[in-house]
């Protein structure tokens, strides 16, 4: 199974999680890359919060945005793809068809910055490196490699042990490779301002420790023929400003500061962009679509306290929440509703199961709707009509599980209705207050709670919380995440990413499926019906999103025509500068 960069006649040359790559070693460049885009011209962006280090791959302090251009990796990703690796210091890999192993022939092309050549023992010792003083997800996976050993001058061969999955591989695959030369007498693990040797696209050119950073492209990249890079890197430099905060780079970005700027906030974006430079068409918003699963956000339930325990309350609840108002309102109905945990991708789960689902799902015992009716949507509440009919059914839901009104209150055995919303950004606190006015006509008394991020992370990874605006995110090709998503292993340990504590034997059996999907119409049927038991299960209440990503920049910034299946690939836009520059 060896798949080279120079085989001219092979049809597929990547690594894909599931089925052939798409690009093939005949192809020029990417369909999302401009080949002839122009190269120069000074890029600067904004960043929040401050640096303190170099090294973005310990845990030690923060490293500064970008890192990721001043390094390269064995294989690189395509964006094209849900998860495809490409040949980049590797020329080449061959791996058992189990997937138990994978070794890696080097391109002798590549280099460090400093013209040295990448070798094996570069590799092997970043792997070490990384296994044992990684980020944690780094030594989460680099663990489950049993030896790891040169077969050749220029071969590395990884064996994985218990636990290796289909996507282990490609995970190191992603392997940045460090200079031994450079590391081996330093501190690894400590922060660091000096520049290290590395082997990127770019390298670091100034720094101004906490505030700012510029990286210069290095015209003499060994690797910027390769199929994954043409078309990419076309700015000279490109320099992140820090600011402490969002609303300081906003205003950095309205007065001319900053050439591009990608808005988080779907509010500021649809109500603030509006100064001079956005009218006068120095300054553009581009809407840019995409494919890619969109962030599963929610008012979530957190079903470890009373009385979200009970299904019946969390139905009720989920019906008096008025999307339509607030994408009217809040958001100019510029928004989508969310109906799936994978909203906005093939993943997200049909109305009704498809054979090879309904096969999935008899395995498990479960309620004869989950399999016959179709998964449960947010209620429309466009007509005044639908919201009264919401508040009927949630009122029949309420009572069914002996919460009763009286005096105006919601009560059951004497004890009112009464929980806390957990608010970790300011600007979601508007929704929070819709929501509530429902609850109020219901007699349920909800108190809003607004924490800054140091708090409301505490809070989180405590799970001491009623319910919590927050929000999951899966890519095109989900995996191990999906464990620590909805797993009661994860739903018992701390700072895991089971927010409302689910643990059901079905869910936890397909979220562990996930990762062991053979193909790619496999993965989709588990993530279907692993999608149609969380939305049975009323876990949370979705809010929206947009389908498309949000970025304004001035008018000499231009990009492809075309666009990756995962969004904006900012690597391969470039600046029209004016002709005295060129």
């Amino acid at each position: 199974m060896l798949f080279p960069l120079s085989a001219i006649a092979a049809d597929n040359f990547g690594i894909s999680m599931h089925g052939n790559a798409k690009y093939s070693a005949n192809d020029t460049h990417l369909n999302y890359a401009n080949p002839d885009a122009p190269k120069g011209g000074a890029l600067k962006s904004a960043a929040i919060g401050t640096f303190d280090t170099l090294n973005p791959y310990n845990i030690k302090g923060k490293a500064p945005t970008g890192m990721n251009l001043i390094y390269a990796r064995l294989m690189a990703r395509v964006w094209d793809e849900p998860f495809t690796m490409y040949p980049m210091i590797a020329k080449s890999y061959d791996m058992a068809s189990d997937r138990s192993w994978i070794s890696f022939t080097l391109d002798g092309r590549a280099r460090f910055q400093d013209g040295t050549p990448i070798t094996a023992d570069d590799v092997l010792f970043s792997f070490e490196t990384l296994k044992e003083q990684g980020r944690p997800n780094m030594r989460q996976i680099y663990r489950l490699v049993t030896n790891a050993e040169k077969t050749a001058p220029d071969t590395i061969k990884f064996t994985f042990g218990d636990g290796y999955d289909e996507e282990t591989a490609l995970i190191l695959a992603m392997m940045p490779v460090l200079s031994k030369a450079y590391w081996e007498e330093r501190n690894f693990d400590a922060t660091t301002l000096d520049t290290p040797n590395t082997n990127g696209p770019y390298r670091i050119q100034s720094v101004d420790a906490g505030r700012s950073i510029t990286y210069a492209r290095n015209d003499d990249y060994w690797a910027k023929d390769h199929l994954t890079n043409i078309g990419h890197h076309n700015f000279e430099t490109i320099t992140y400003d820090y600011y402490r905060d969002d609303t300081v780079a906003f205003e950095a970005f309205k007065s001319g500061e900053l050439d591009t700027r990608r808005e988080g906030n779907a509010g500021r974006w649809f109500s603030a962009y509006d100064f001079p430079a956005i009218k006068n068409g120095d300054v553009q918003k581009s809407n840019i679509k995409h494919g890619r699963p969109e962030k599963a956000r929610g008012f979530i339930f957190n079903t470890r306290r009373a009385p979200f325990d009970d299904i019946r309350i969390r139905e009720a609840l989920s019906l008096l929440f008025d999307f339509d108002w607030v994408n009217k309102n809040l958001f100019a109905g510029q928004f989508n509703r969310i109906d799936s945990y994978f909203p906005n991708s093939e993943l997200a789960a049909p109305d009704l199961p498809s054979e090879a689902e309904l096969k999935l799902l008899a395995a498990y015992d479960l309620p004869t709707a989950i399999t016959t009716a179709p998964a449960p949507r947010p209620p429309s509440a466009a007509t005044p009509q639908d919201v009264r009919q919401n508040m009927r059914r949630a009122d029949a839901l309420l009572k069914e599980a002996g919460w009763i009104v009286e005096n105006g209150k919601r009560v059951k055995s004497g004890e009112l209705f009464t929980f806390e919303i957990l608010i970790g950004a300011p600007e979601e606190e508007k929704i929070a207050l819709h929501f509530k006015r429902a609850l109020d006509k219901m007699g349920i008394d909800a108190r809003i709670r607004v924490l800054d991020s140091a708090a409301f992370r505490g809070r989180m990874g405590e799970y001491n919380y009623d319910m919590v605006i927050y929000h999951w995110l899966s890519s095109l090709s989900p995996g191990t995440e999906q464990n620590l998503y909805w797993s009661c292993k994860a739903a018992n340990e701390p700072a895991r990413w089971n927010y409302p504590g689910i643990c059901d034997p079905a869910i936890d059996a397909l979220a562990a499926s996930i990762p062991t999907a053979k193909t790619r119409e496999e993965l989709v049927t588990r993530l279907h019906a692993l999608d149609r038991l969380l939305l049975h299960g009323h876990y949370m209440i979705p809010l929206y999103y947009a389908g498309t990503d949000f970025f304004a920049h001035k008018n000499t910034i231009k990009m492809p025509s075309n666009t990756a299946l995962y969004g904006a690939v900012t690597e391969t836009w470039w600046m029209d500068q004016p002709a005295a520059d060129k």
